[in-house]
């Protein structure tokens, strides 16, 4: 067991908690590998393409070469502690970056040096703005046929709308790339190959170096200039402007995101990722640099929040739930207070005490026991019954419920059934223990088939969850073909009656109700209102009229799907003494409301993807045409970087295989992002 102390102000403002985000393939888990070997972590280096990367701990990430699930682990890069979080850049795993995001006070965003900014990696990087998280940049792969530094940074200006600014230049590019150069301090870093880029020397600049650098020179100069006058000064006058001076003025800069430093190198050649630790040190956000997390008290529904210290109440967020050997472990950001080994803590999105059995830091798939966990730390907590993504952990005597993290529909599903009754009870036990580890997975049961459906992301999310049943507990359910996950709604208003008057064990039971249906906005959801004086009516009664209609809402009239976007306003209700009753109620409102439905024009709703794809011109023709063929609606045509970018919204039902027919058409040489937009009705 570690001990651990109360952090004082000066060991907050060296702590980072950071994120590395960036497309698939943009080499994200090879630096956090580099970034643990360099600061002593771990002592073997490990490959992502052998299988071996620390950060990609599960078998299904170890064989695909891919990160699926966000991995947190913590480092030492005096005077810094570092927490990182290696997040995921495939679009079925979104919500895996957006959970992290919600958490981190900066970030360190990986681009190839030949694809430069990638459609994923603008998905990422606008989820992390939505956030105000401050960001650098490592531009990665500088030993790759074809890279270009200085397009790169095009790409960043052009697609992200950023102000990227090059503290670092690569010495070379391609086969030619040997090094890097500091523009700060105005040396060249060339990283010793046998000693795995541990040992790197510092050159002066020659004449030559000098001249081509001093353009890029100069803008570091004018931008810190521009936050520090005493800079300016003797910028003008000709002096020498001293090194940390420039750190400390980017420094402020960065952390108002007036800029994005980039950084540059070749992290599996061992090229330039000690300077991205430093960067990281000198530019990124302490939990003192950002604003403090804001909360409303759960029962004034007043904001507020607390200081970021060990004195203050106890606020954190579970931003992860994991199962680990059986046993749930709660990956939480605690934002005030602190929390021990043993403590009972209140979960206010629950309304549940919650007690902590152990305290862990992470390390991938190893934990490492800790007593105590204070402000701005990323723990694990082992022995809660209650918590889930998103749940605020507070004091009992102080409460504040923070914001939750973002929602996200399942929108492909499957058919999945035991082989026989005794592996259905194992197979249920199991899904369970996925959907608390994944918010985005759903799972409901065919009343008329009896099949498990099984409700994801995309094709990879489900198929990782089949490989996952697989291998950790010898389960292999016949699996159905995807299909995708359809909504209903009506396009016209309505109205329905319904009288249940019957005698259940005895009992008559009455109930009469009418009410309207109106459609309402896509993505507004369903809201139900009581449009008559309800005064006099016991409250079970209106009760129970609200859950009839919000079960009925889970299957509309076409084929049994949830309905969403609507307004069902209960305009009366009727009422016989001595029969009237709260499951008469129920189930009038239920007939009603599928009455109204019946009339009100219902139709099923799709998820509707919205696809941007990369293409040479010459192949523009062909991809038009293959949108066509796809029911797909263009709504834009770009230039990006020498490309054509075509972006619109299309059925999912219709993109099955499609990345396969776009690399037909296309001769391979297309790029292609597609993202849930909304359910909507498909003319």
């Amino acid at each position: 067991m570690i001990k651990t102390h109360a952090p004082s102000a000066k060991v907050l403002g060296n702590l980072r908690n950071i994120g590395i985000i960036a497309h698939i393939d943009a080499g994200k888990t090879t630096l956090t590998e580099r970034i643990l070997y360099y600061s002593g972590k771990i002592h073997r280096l490990g490959e992502v393409h052998d299988g071996t990367a620390t950060m990609d701990y599960m078998p299904e990430e170890q064989e695909r070469g891919i990160t699926i699930t966000s991995a947190v682990t913590s480092c030492q890069w005096d005077p810094c502690m570092i927490n990182i979080i290696d997040t995921p850049g495939h679009v079925d795993f979104t919500i895996e970056v957006e959970r992290s995001l919600r958490v981190l006070d900066g970030a360190v965003g990986v681009f190839c040096g030949v694809s430069g900014v990638e459609p994923q990696s603008e998905t990422v990087w606008r989820q992390s703005e939505s956030y105000h998280v401050p960001k650098i940049i490592f531009v990665n792969k500088m030993d790759r046929l074809g890279a270009d530094f200085e397009i790169v940074l095009d790409s960043i200006v052009k697609k992200l709308g950023a102000n990227p600014l090059a503290i670092m230049y690569p010495d070379g590019e391609g086969q030619e790339f040997r090094g890097v150069f500091d523009l700060i301090g105005m040396k060249r870093l060339v990283f010793d190959q046998e000693t795995k880029g541990t040992d790197f020397s510092l050159f002066d600049l020659t004449d030559e170096e000098t001249d081509r650098l001093g353009p890029w020179r100069e803008k570091v100069i004018e931008t810190a200039a521009d936050e520090d006058e005493e800079i300016l000064d003797l910028y003008l006058s000709g002096e020498e402007v001293p090194v940390a001076k420039i750190r400390a003025a980017l420094r402020k800069a960065t952390l108002a995101r007036k800029i994005v430093p980039v950084l540059v190198g070749s992290a599996l050649k061992n090229i330039g990722v000690q300077p991205v630790l430093e960067a990281v040190c000198d530019f990124l956000p302490s939990p003192l640099d950002v604003p403090v997390a804001v909360g409303v008290d759960p029962a004034t529904k007043v904001e507020k929040s607390f200081k970021v210290s060990h004195k203050e109440p106890l606020s954190a967020l579970v931003f992860k739930v994991t199962m680990d050997e059986g046993r749930k472990l709660a990956m939480m950001r605690l934002y005030s207070g602190s929390m021990s080994a043993g403590d009972t803590v209140f979960n206010v999105t629950q309304d549940k005490p919650e007690r902590v059995a152990r305290l862990f830091r992470l390390h991938a798939g190893r934990r490492e026991k800790i007593d105590t966990a204070f402000a701005g730390d990323m723990v694990a907590a082992a022995g809660m019954k209650f918590a889930r993504t998103g749940d605020t952990l507070a004091e009992k005597s102080s409460p504040i419920l923070l914001e939750q993290i973002a929602d996200y529909k399942p929108v492909i599903s499957l058919a999945i059934e035991p082989r026989n009754s005794e592996e259905g009870d194992k197979l249920d036990e199991v899904l369970e223990k996925y959907l608390l580890e994944d918010p985005t997975l759903d799972l409901k049961r065919d009343e008329d088939t009896d099949q498990v459906i099984l409700s994801g992301m995309g094709e990879l999310h489900l198929e990782v969850v089949l490989e996952r049943l697989k291998r950790e507990y010898k389960l292999e359910p016949r699996a159905g073909k995807p299909q995708v996950v359809y909504q209903e709604t009506v396009t016209s208003k309505a109205v329905g009656k319904g009288e249940f008057n019957r005698e259940l064990g005895e009992v008559v039971h009455f109930g009469g109700v009418r009410l309207s249906v109106a459609p309402l906005e896509r993505g507004k959801g369903c809201e139900v209102s009581f449009e008559f004086d309800g005064e006099g009516w016991p409250e079970a009664w209106l009760e129970a009229v609200e859950d009839g209609i919000s079960d009925s809402l889970q299957s509309g009239v076409v084929k049994g799907y949830p309905v969403q976007d609507i307004h069902v306003r209960v305009l009366g209700m009727e009422r016989k003494d001595g029969e009237s009753s709260p499951v008469g109620y129920r189930m009038a409102s239920a007939m009603a409301l599928k009455q109204a439905l019946g009339e009100a024009g219902s139709k099923l709703m799709e998820p509707i993807m919205w696809i941007e794809i990369g293409v040479p011109e010459e192949f523009v023709g062909e991809v038009v045409g293959l949108l066509g063929a796809k029911g797909a609606k263009i709504e834009n045509m770009v230039d990006r970087a020498g490309q054509k970018v075509v972006q619109g919204l299309a059925p999912l039902s219709r993109l099955f295989g499609f990345s396969t027919d776009l690399r037909s058409a296309t001769q391979g040489r297309a790029g292609f992002i597609m993202k849930f937009s909304r359910f909507d009705v498909m003319e």
